[in-house]
This record gives C-alpha cells, structure tokens and sequence, in this order.
C-alpha cells in the first residue's frame, strides 16, 4: 500500500560485511562494556522512565514487513527527545572532570545531584552549538546540575526551540551562519572565556567529551534491547546529522548482536548528506551551502570523526529522502494508522520510517535493502513536537 510520496536515493557501502568483526579500536569509542556505567547514572536520575517500543502491527502488514518495532523518544526527560540522555550526562561527566582537576577529588554524579558541590559547580560554564534537542539536553543538564550555561544556534533554529533552552536558564546566542558555523563559534568563544564545551560532534583536538554524550544515548539502546524480549531486528533504520546517534546505535547493536547484528541503513536529507557523501567518497566530505531542510536536527554538513570511526565499515547503507514525506509521516502517526497507537513524532523524529515506507513501494529499491515480508525492522522517532508550534502548522 503506497502510504507516502517522496523521492529516495540509495548507495550501498562497498566497506560493509555482515561477517567484519567489531574491533578493538571502535570499542575504544563505544561498547556495551564502557556503557554500564551511564546506564547505571541515568536509570537514577530524578524523572527516569523507560520510553515505548511500539510494535506498529498494522503499519507493519501494509508496507508488508513482518515487523516494526518503532522506539518513541517523544517523552524521554519531558525533553521531547533522546537528546535529553547525552548532553546531560556528558555535563556531569565534564563537571566531574573539572572538579576533580581543580580539587583533587572526583565527585560522584548522585553529588552533584544532591547540591553536594553546589558551591564549586556554580563557578563552572558548559556551551556548545546546537540545532536545538542537543542544546536543551545541555542546558537542562546544567540546570539540573547547577552550573552555567550558554549555547549558540544558527539562523535556522527556529524561535520555539531557541526559548526552550532560555527556559532551563541557558544564555541562547544566535548567529547569522549555519550550524557547522556556528559549532566554530562556540569552540572558540569557550577558549576565549574558559568554558567547557559539550558538543555531540567530535573533530581535531576534541574527541573524549563526544564519547560520553553517545555513552549516554546507550540507556536508549539497552532499553530496546530488553524490550525485544530476544527478537533481533533485520534492518535498523536510524537518522544521520553529523553521526553520533547513528554511530552509537551502530556500534552498540554490533557489538552487543555480533554477526547476527541487524542491518544498518542511514537517512540524511537531501540537502545535508554528509554521511551518504562521505561514504561515496571513502573518506569524510563537507558538505556546503546553506543546509536548508525540514528536518532541522539533522542539518549538518560535516561528519564527527568519531562516528565515522564505525560508521565507515558500520553502515550498510545511506539514504536520503525528500521534504515532502516528513510531514506526511508525522500526521499518519499523530492520527494512529488502523489499530496502531497515535504517536507525537517532530520532523526530525520520522526520517527512519518514512524511507521504510516508501522502499517498500519500490521493489528494485527493497531488493537492494533486503526488504521483504520477513523482514523485522526497528525505527527511532527520536523526538516529539520540540516545536510545538511547527508540530501544529505541519500536523494540523
């Protein structure tokens, strides 16, 4: 059953074998080992809830998969996105650093928490650049830890996501340029002013802080784990950005499945797909311009290097997809499809499952994804209405 319209481009990585092991080096960067430790911090802090695993049976059977398990993200924290679990934990993993340089002592994050060092954290400021979901998760993670904050977005963040931060007590400063400016701009106004950055891209000379933001998207991935009760997905489908979240799932999965590790398919927008690029070019590309897309948390034009650390022989496939099947997707959510619950998904959120979708309406496209009536696929709706106001001109 044709569900969506849009347009779709496929290229598959030649780097990619089911049979590659997971090595030592990728492990360095993410592993189900080094992740016990943020899952045992988050699943404490104050407000934590499992998010669902929906099992989408009716939408399954039209798009004719026999599967889909769609991991909803729209409630996680109140923060309406799986952000809210990197960037908070990577603020108190900074601040345990910090503290511990300056004093000597590492405090425990239950501590930090409980106002233990509320003194010393105050005199501390985190920043970063931000589409929006990973900023809020910064600012609130500053708020909840009590140090202070300031972030930089770009001229496209739209208003609504821009007061979110302010709401959690964030100095938001926005620049005429795009994101990767902007990410320029907080790394050099932080050196200038002594504040730590907490971004959730890696490049030159800034690796270890990302690592913890993808530690902290693992609470996410063990969740889903459990929840599929020993099932193992055939396909993942996951959005892209500058890689991270992709990346941890990636890696995660891999490591935790094996061999048996489900197929990993990425999805970019047409107007920002540094991940599909680079994977052409066997090397990370830039791309340029002014990025303009819909899916506002995925425009970005430069790959973490960390991500593309796994990804480069991680990612089976890297797609990207039209504007006009985003909003599509989210009122067939928001209005429940048959007997399937009704689910928030932001535009950011359904870029996953609007490329099931519409490959599953292609057959020459489902035969090169593997795609067929057996398949079990999982997708992440990795945000709700971030901006409501948006939700509601797109949703109705």
């Amino acid at each position: 059953m044709q569900l969506l319209t849009g347009n779709l481009t496929h290229f598959r990585n030649p780097q990619s074998h089911v049979e590659t092991p997971y090595s030592d080096a990728q492990r360095g960067i993410l592993s189900v080992k080094n992740a016990e430790q943020a899952i045992a911090s988050i699943s404490q802090w104050p407000g934590y809830q499992v998010t669902p695993l929906h099992a989408l049976s009716d939408m399954a059977a039209s798009a004719g998969v026999s599967q889909l398990w769609y991991k909803d993200e729209s409630q996680r924290f109140g923060l309406k996105s799986f952000k809210a679990l990197g960037g908070a934990y990577a603020v108190a993993r900074q601040l345990q650093w910090v503290l511990s340089e300056r004093f000597g002592k590492t405090p425990a994050i239950a501590d930090l928490l409980a106002g233990k060092w509320q003194s010393e954290v105050s005199a501390i400021v985190v920043s970063c650049a931000t589409d929006g979901n990973h900023g809020r998760s910064v600012s609130w993670g500053a708020q909840m830890f009590g140090c202070g904050c300031v972030i930089y977005v770009h001229r496209d963040v739209s208003e609504g996501r821009k007061q979110a931060m302010e709401a959690f007590g964030a100095n938001v400063i926005r620049i005429s340029g795009n994101y990767d400016e902007s990410v320029r701009m907080a790394d050099s106004e932080a050196k200038k002013h002594d504040r730590v950055i907490v971004s959730d891209t890696s490049y030159e000379g800034y690796m270890e802080i990302p690592k913890d933001v993808a530690l902290g998207y693992t609470v996410m991935l063990a969740e889903i784990v459990e929840q599929l009760k020993g099932d193992i997905p055939t396909h993942v489908f996951v959005q892209g950005g500058v890689g991270g979240l992709a990346a941890a799932v990636c890696g995660y999965f891999w490591d935790w499945w094996g061999d048996a590790r489900p197929r990993f398919i990425i999805v970019e927008p047409e107007q920002a797909n540094c991940l599909q690029q680079s994977a052409q070019a066997g090397k990370p590309v830039v791309v340029h311009g002014d990025l303009d897309t819909l899916m506002a948390g995925l425009a970005c034009g430069e790959v973490s290097s960390l991500a593309w650390s796994i990804l480069a022989n991680g990612a089976d496939d890297f797609m990207t997809i039209s504007e006009g099947a985003i909003p599509e997707t989210m009122r067939l959510l928001a209005a429940g499809y048959q007997n399937d619950p009704a689910i928030e998904a932001g535009e950011s959120g359904v870029p996953g499952l609007s490329v099931l979708l519409l490959a599953r309406t292609q057959a020459e496209l489902s035969s090169a994804l593997g795609l067929d009536e057996t398949s079990r696929v999982l997708v992440f709706g990795t945000e709700g209405a971030t901006d409501p106001e948006l939700y509601r001109e797109l949703v109705g």
